[in-house]
């Protein structure tokens, strides 16, 4: 029976650990998170920036938050960037990124801005009649209309409004769609750029080794069709590895990366 007991109480002490964790998870706070890396941006009030944040999906259905409650966060960020400056990308986050992080002050992406720094990589809702930031499992699917999708959507085409002069993006030269029509760049941010604001879109087409697509692959024409009279098209192939050659070499200017 000792043996029994002991054997209980352990599957009890799991059992709680379980629970302590899941709970952790779901009510885990998300404002220092938002805060922290707030901070690391120069000329911005963070406690405001989480108000017009928080106020977009708090108290709502998770599974409806429409686009436009974030714009108190979009007005409050003010975002501008320099000409030249912004780097789209889809389906290549590894290697953009890692680009971006090495050749500090070539390009930006969105999650290197205020618009997307603060909540890369985090999920987050709210329930009616609540006040509590929810976490993880505890949100709705990611199929339906929800609190992150909605914010994505919103802060993406922020990103692309200001964007100006010459504009490049990061795609996958490993897939056959290196354009896809369901992507975020395609259903939202190539319909925003406007000339002769945005005066050129380079697209840098990125393979591990053996390209699958080129530049003269079927969805890169429709990518063309899709871009407003005035702006010019150019897309370049380049490798992954010689990306991470470049970006490793501070001597290499940011345009001879490809």
């Amino acid at each position: 029976m000792g043996k029994c007991r002991i054997i209980s109480s352990v599957v009890v002490v799991a059992g709680l650990i379980v629970v302590a964790v899941l709970l952790a998870v779901i009510f885990w706070p998300l404002k220092p998170t938002f805060i922290a890396r707030c901070k690391e941006f120069k000329g911005y009030d963070c406690e405001k920036m989480w108000g017009t944040f928080e106020q977009a999906y708090v108290g709502r259905d998770p599974r409806t938050v429409p686009t436009e409650a974030y714009d108190p966060f979009i007005a409050a960020a003010d975002f501008s960037a320099d000409p030249n400056k912004l780097m789209f990308w889809s389906k290549t986050n590894k290697v953009v990124h890692d680009f971006t992080e090495k050749k500090k002050g070539c390009f930006l992406t969105l999650e290197d801005t205020v618009l997307g720094y603060m909540l890369n990589g985090l999920t987050w809702c709210g329930k009616e009649g609540s006040t509590i930031t929810f976490r993880s499992f505890a949100c709705p699917g990611m199929e339906e209309k929800n609190a992150v999708d909605s914010f994505w959507n919103r802060v993406s085409a922020a990103f692309a409004d200001a964007a100006c002069g010459d504009v490049t993006a990061m795609l996958n030269g490993d897939i056959a769609t290196p354009f896809n029509p369901n992507s975020t760049f395609a259903k939202i941010e190539v319909k925003r750029f406007n000339y002769p604001r945005v005066k050129s879109l380079t697209v840098v087409l990125v393979t591990e080794k053996s390209a699958v697509t080129k530049c003269t692959n079927a969805s890169l024409k429709d990518l063309q069709k899709e871009l407003k009279p005035g702006i010019q098209y150019n897309c370049k192939e380049v490798t992954e590895a010689h990306i991470q050659e470049c970006s490793s070499n501070p001597e290499i200017a940011c345009g001879a990366c490809w």
